[in-house]
């Protein structure tokens, strides 16, 4: 188990580029199973959880070629059913929640799929009644073995149809969507994600030769095709990076760029940090986040204190809960974290407690931060990262703080964020990392 150490209380400075966005990689991978047509693949970061959907898919069958500068190439005229069976796979994928997403385009394209009880962040429950639901009306039918821990989908053929999601789970609507590119007849998805990732997703599958409508909204409709050809997609920037970003050039009192990141695309991402009183100015593509001296938390009209929660898109993303709720403990007033959708994703406020931050943990999806201005800075502690969001939220907390800091389980924040110690030392960080 490799550990950070980080000698905190060190300003920033410089520019960083977020990698490319590992949601929306994950989803796309998984599409390249849709056709026996070269698919190429751009801005793909170098992740443990992408990386390792990348090997998933070479020992199906899948030709890869590295294209360098973080490109592929895919090909998949050759795959074998028979290492979805095997032991090697259950094991390999069990490791990953992507490996969700391969069940649409392998029922799509093969009319059977298997699936490991998918890992993933331990953050509470993650169910998966969205994604099977939504097969069965498409008419796949779905077995769960005990024994290996294992579930078995098939269907002779899908046939389009009408479904509300009971949630807008963006990994359900990816599945849905890329089972129902190829069902006979039409489908409706309502109530869908729409996130950007599925946006790209969706213009991705439509370059393809799908035909979906309603790109970019709640309400899709898929006219199934026969066939899927290939095409070129480039990922968009990891927003998640460039919150955490933001997060880090406020905790650390820095000024610092963050380049191309498709603003556009940020959504309300900027505005809730703006709310805890961080300046973000845009400078065509790119954001810059002055120095300050203070960041004073805005309240609501009647002069209540702010509430920050999650949302479905267009609303905040869970992925930075854990930032705001760290940026919340210097800030000037007081702040109400609300994390709706995983009830321990809260769970490592303790470190932050115990690093002297001013938290109310209120039950598992609310706590409440009292900002310290910066009247007593966070000292530096050991921990452990339970978490990929967590782990560079307790990170960022260790830049900022008194101290040296060790934070243990790294392995957690490597599999959604690429040579981050390297990236973080170019700005000045003193940052080390031990095996």
């Amino acid at each position: 188990m490799s550990s950070f150490v980080i000698e905190g209380g060190y300003k920033l400075s410089g520019s960083i580029q977020p990698q490319g966005a590992k949601n929306e990689a994950l989803q796309v991978l998984c599409a390249v199973l849709l056709t026996d047509k070269k698919v190429e693949i751009h801005n793909i970061p170098d992740i443990h959880d992408v990386n390792c959907l990348i090997d998933i898919l070479r020992e199906m069958g899948v030709k890869i070629d590295d294209l360098g500068n973080h490109s592929f190439s895919f090909k998949s005229d050759n795959i074998d059913l028979e290492y979805l069976k095997s032991d090697s796979f259950f094991e390999q994928g069990g490791r990953l929640r992507g490996t969700v997403m391969l069940m649409g385009p392998l029922l799509a394209r093969f009319g059977e799929a298997y699936l490991p009880t998918p890992g993933g962040d331990k953050i509470g429950r993650r169910r998966m009644d969205t994604h099977f639901t939504g097969f069965e009306k498409l008419g796949a039918q779905f077995e769960f073995f005990r024994d290996k821990n294992y579930y078995h989908i098939q269907a002779k053929k899908l046939e389009g149809n009408y479904m509300l999601l009971d949630e807008a789970s963006v990994t359900g609507t990816a599945n849905i969507l890329m089972a129902a590119v190829m069902a006979k007849g039409e489908t409706t998805i309502f109530n869908a994600a729409c996130e950007p990732y599925l946006l790209q997703l969706a213009s991705m599958l439509n370059r393809m030769g799908a035909k979906i409508e309603g790109v970019g909204s709640n309400l899709l409709k898929i006219q199934g095709v026969s066939q899927l050809g290939g095409t070129s997609h480039t990922l968009l920037p990891d927003m998640i990076e460039v919150g955490s970003f933001i997060g880090m050039a406020a905790m650390t009192h820095s000024s610092l760029t963050i380049k191309n990141v498709n603003y556009d695309a940020l959504g309300i991402i900027p505005e809730i940090f703006m709310r805890l009183g961080i300046k973000i100015e845009r400078k065509s593509d790119d954001i810059f986040i002055p120095e300050q001296d203070e960041y004073i938390a805005e309240t609501y009209m009647d002069g209540a204190i702010m509430t920050i929660s999650d949302a479905p898109w267009p609303g905040f993303t869970p992925d930075l809960i854990s930032i705001a709720l760290v940026v919340a403990t210097q800030v000037k007033g007081s702040v109400l974290i609300h994390q709706k959708m995983f009830e321990s994703r809260l769970f490592f406020v303790d470190k932050l407690i115990e690093m002297g931050a001013q938290i109310i943990l209120c039950d598992p999806h609310r706590a409440t931060v009292i900002g310290m201005n910066r009247q007593s800075r966070l000292r530096g502690i050991r921990m452990t990262s339970p978490d990929i969001r967590a782990g560079v939220a307790l990170l960022i907390a260790s830049l900022s703080a008194e101290g040296t800091s060790i934070i243990d389980n790294i392995e957690q924040i490597d599999r959604g964020y690429q040579n981050i110690d390297t990236r973080l030392r170019a700005l000045g960080a003193k940052i080390i990392r031990k095996n």
